[in-house]
């Protein structure tokens, strides 16, 4: 393994997190809670690590192996997550190790679980570092350092390849073209989004920070509430179309903003998550008003809203929905898995993959009637190659694996079968909420064991890497020669 390029690029990314972690005190400078030397010293280590690396790298240009890619990605994950819980260590004085590196791990990769409470009158500068936490991890991190690939003549497409699901054409033929428009088309959703969120009425520090975890599908909120705290429709339904776009392919808005349009609106990625959102919000506002005397449009506003945040994995909520009755809180439970589109901010097994299984199915189906027909595979109007689909198939067969042994170790530790079962679902789809009275939308994860918080940690982490990327660098045939 040569060391030298991944140290140039960590100290890149170090040196990006130490940026990060002085904006809470440049663009709060009103902010009288006196958490600016934390901040200050924390980027202040940040930078000094990130410029040690970059001694270490030397000036020589390297290139990158798959191999590196791999290590690189999986390295990135877990330092970011650890140095970036030092504010929170250091400014929150009841708050354990264990606690701040939950908190900062969830935010990273933007699964929204949170172990803290009294957000309503925490410091600003603390809720707005969970924010850029949330933000970093959709995608800033990434964007930076396919920003930064080029410089060092690789690839930049395999490392965003290797940290998310996305195996579609590039948007562009060039590297540093893409990197641009991917910086570009997410910090232009954020403002968008943070104007239209103030626009509709929600304070002017609440719309930013709301802007930036809902960009990133993280769901980390100003207020214990979540999103309960604003009750107007249009601001719901606001937000639930920015966690729609959140959870779609940011190759494709690249595109988009380069005059290539037709591949966003005839994507079938898309079309069956749009549908598939549609459909059962409508399920549970039929099943909702059949049970209790209710409002349709506010009905249906919830619903659609709550659904929304669990499919993309943001984790908002509006409302206790695991009171909505026990077919809702099974249905919930499975809409945990599915995720947002390849090549998004959100978690999850990602919608591709269930439709190349059902192709899968299909095709078998037609090989048992037919045992002579050839057929082929197609997605979004093109052949699928074999080993796409072995891999869809592998992953969802490892995600399952994993699910069942994460939610053997959260019962290990004393939790109950509903909270571990969908303790460990949430945690491996990155969504934030689980099911139950403990973990619940209405509940939070610090009652839990300091052991159950590191299995979930754990969890967190594999699930943003996509499982299979992690195990790969854990395996013994990857590091012999």
């Amino acid at each position: 393994m040569n060391w030298k390029p991944l140290c140039q690029i960590l100290g890149f990314i170090l040196i990006f997190l130490s940026f990060m972690m002085t904006l809470p005190v440049i663009l709060l400078p009103g902010n009288d809670s006196g958490n600016w030397l934390s901040f200050v010293g924390s980027a202040g280590f940040c930078l000094t690590l990130g410029l040690a690396l970059l001694l270490i790298g030397g000036r020589q240009t390297h290139r990158l192996r798959a191999r590196d890619m791999f290590v690189l990605t999986s390295l990135a994950w877990f330092l970011i997550p650890l140095l970036s819980a030092l504010p929170l260590l250091f400014n929150l004085q009841n708050l354990s190790l264990t606690d701040a590196l939950f908190e900062s791990v969830s935010g990273v990769t933007t699964t929204g679980s949170t172990v803290l409470s009294g957000l309503d009158h925490m410091p600003p500068d603390l809720l707005l570092w969970r924010s850029l936490m949330q933000w970093i991890g959709g995608v800033g991190i990434i964007g930076m350092a396919i920003a930064i690939l080029p410089f060092l003549k690789v690839g930049g497409m395999r490392l965003f390849a290797t940290e998310s699901s996305e195996w579609g054409d590039k948007a562009l033929p060039r590297t540093h073209t893409l990197a641009r428009g991917l910086v570009l088309v997410y910090c232009g959703l954020t403002l968008i989004f943070a104007l239209s969120y103030y626009a509709l009425g929600m304070p002017f520090f609440a719309a930013v920070n709301h802007a930036l975890t809902t960009v990133s599908t993280g769901g980390y909120s100003t207020s214990d509430a979540s999103m309960g705290q604003f009750t107007a429709l249009p601001l719901i339904f606001a937000a639930t179309l920015f966690m729609m776009l959140g959870a779609m392919p940011f190759f494709l808005y690249v595109r988009a903003i380069n005059g290539i349009w037709t591949p966003l609106w005839r994507d079938q990625q898309i079309h069956f998550f749009l549908l598939l959102l549609f459909v059962v919000a409508t399920a549970i506002t039929g099943y909702r008003l059949v049970q209790e005397d209710l409002d349709l449009l506010p009905t249906f506003a919830h619903a659609l809203f709550n659904v929304t945040s669990v499919v993309t994995t943001t984790g908002y909520a509006t409302t206790d929905y695991s009171l909505w009755g026990p077919a809702v809180i099974v249905l919930f439970f499975f809409l945990t898995f599915i995720g947002g589109c390849s090549g998004s901010t959100s978690g999850g097994m990602k919608i591709f993959r269930f439709q190349l299984c059902l192709r899968l199915f299909k095709l078998q189906i037609l090989r048992l009637v037919h045992p002579n027909a050839v057929c082929t595979a197609r997605y979004n109007r093109q052949p699928v190659d074999e080993d796409i689909i072995v891999s869809a198939v592998a992953f969802s067969f490892v995600f399952l694996l994993t699910l069942a042994l994460v939610a053997s170790l959260l019962a290990m530790t004393g939790l109950d079968a509903l909270s571990s079962l969908s303790g460990a679902a949430t945690a491996l789809a990155n969504v934030g909420p689980g099911l139950g009275d403990l973990i619940g939308p209405a509940g939070n994860f610090r009652m839990l064991s300091d052991p159950a918080k590191w299995v979930l940690m754990f969890a967190m982490i594999l699930g943003r890497l996509e499982l299979l990327t992690l195990f790969v660098v854990l395996s013994p045939a990857f590091w012999r020669d």
